[in-house]
C-alpha cells in the first residue's frame, strides 16, 4: 500500500496535522513510539489555550482520544523510527520490527530530546542522581539537597517541581541572565529553600554509588567550587531529533529542520515539518499545533494537483 501522507510523531504537531489530515479524507498512516511528546512531562500547563490548567499526561491523553475519534487515520503507535529515504518520489519509512511503509509525502513532527551537559559523570550517574525529568523524579529528592541546571524555563520549572520535596535547591546558570518567566522567578525568589548561582560552568558530577556532589567553575573569579549534594536535575534545554532526516532535509547551525514559514514546507519537495525539530521562532504547543494545521492543509492541496 502506498499512502497519501505519512505523519512521524505522536505529540501536539503529529496529532493536530492527523486529525486534519483525517477530516480531508487524506489516506494518512500515523507512526509514533508514544503520545503527548516532551509536554507529556509537564506537572501543569497554564497556556495551553481553552484550559486553564492542565497537566501534560491529561493533555496527551485528551489529545490521543480525539485522534483515534477519526475513522479515516491508521495509527501504529508503539514504534520506533529506524530509517526514512526517498525512492522512486516516495519515501520508505523502516520502524524496529523491519516493517518499511510507503508514502507520496511526510511530515515530520519528531519533536526533540533532552540536551546533555555532557561533563564527566554525567553519563555514569544518570539514574543514580543525575535525571532530565523533574515531574518524574522530583519525589526521589524528599528531603534531600539537590541542584537545578539550567536558569531558563526549563530550569525554573523543575525548581518549582522540587519545592515540595528537596530540603534545599541549588539553581545554577551559565550566565548571569535569568531567562525564564518573570512571574516564576518571583515564586522562585520568593523561596527560602532555593538559591540562585550565576556565571556557573558545571565541571564534573561526582559520586560513589550515587551522585553526593558537583563542581562548577566560577566564571567571575575562575575558582573551582563544589556543592555537597543528592541530586542534579539537568534542565538546558532539548535538541531537535534530525538525525533521521539530515540526509533529505536542509537543517540550520542548530540542526532544526529550515520549513517555509507560510507553508511549513522543507527543501526536500513532499517533506513538512513542524513542532520543536524545526527553526520555529517560538516553541510552544499551540504554535506547533497551527504549523502543523497548516501544513496539513498544503499537503492536502499538494496532492490535489499530482
Amino acid at each position: 500500500m502506498i499512502y497519501d501522507l505519512i505523519i512521524l510523531g505522536g505529540g501536539p504537531a503529529g496529532v493536530a496535522a492527523g486529525i486534519y489530515a483525517a477530516r480531508k479524507k487524506i489516506k494518512t498512516l500515523l507512526i509514533t513510539d508514544t503520545f503527548g511528546g516532551q509536554s507529556v512531562i509537564a506537572s501543569e500547563i497554564k497556556n495551553f489555550v481553552g484550559f486553564k490548567s492542565i497537566s501534560g499526561l491529561e493533555m496527551a491523553k485528551k489529545m490521543e482520544e480525539h485522534l483515534r475519534a477519526q475513522e479515516d487515520i491508521e495509527i501504529k503507535d508503539g514504534k520506533k523510527i529506524l530509517g526514512i529515504e526517498k525512492q522512486n518520489g516516495n519515501f520508505l519509512v523502516k520502524t524496529n520490527n523491519e516493517e518499511f511503509f510507503e508514502s507520496k509525502t511526510l511530515f515530520i513532527a519528531l519533536g526533540s530530546r533532552y540536551r546533555r551537559l555532557k561533563v564527566l559523570g554525567e553519563e555514569k550517574f544518570e539514574g543514580k542522581g543525575v535525571f532530565y525529568c523533574s515531574t518524574c523524579d522530583a519525589p526521589l529528592m524528599k528531603n534531600k539537597i539537590v541542584a537545578v541546571v539550567g536558569a531558563g524555563n526549563s530550569g525554573f520549572n523543575a525548581a518549582i517541581d522540587l519545592l515540595p520535596y528537596a530540603s534545599k535547591i541549588y539553581l545554577l546558570g551559565r550566565s548571569d541572565l535569568l531567562k525564564g518567566d518573570p512571574v516564576v522567578l518571583e515564586k522562585i525568589k520568593a523561596s527560602e529553600k532555593i538559591e540562585i548561582i550565576t556565571m556557573a560552568n558545571i565541571k564534573e558530577i561526582i559520586g560513589d554509588k550515587f551522585v553526593n556532589a558537583i563542581k562548577y567553575e566560577d566564571k567571575k573569579t575562575g575558582e573551582i567550587k563544589e556543592i555537597k549534594l543528592n541530586g542534579v536535575f539537568v534542565e538546558i534545554g532539548y535538541e531537535p531529533n534530525t538525525y533521521l532526516v539530515k540526509n533529505l532535509v536542509q537543517t540550520d547551525e542548530k540542526e532544526k529542520i529550515i520549513v517555509n514559514c507560510k507553508t511549513q514546507k522543507t527543501s526536500c519537495e513532499g517533506i513538512w515539518a513542524a513542532g520543536d525539530i524545526t527553526d520555529v521562532l517560538y516553541a510552544q504547543i499551540n504554535i506547533a499545533i497551527g504549523d502543523a494545521i497548516k501544513a496539513t492543509l498544503n499537503i492536502y492541496d499538494y496532492l490535489k494537483l499530482k
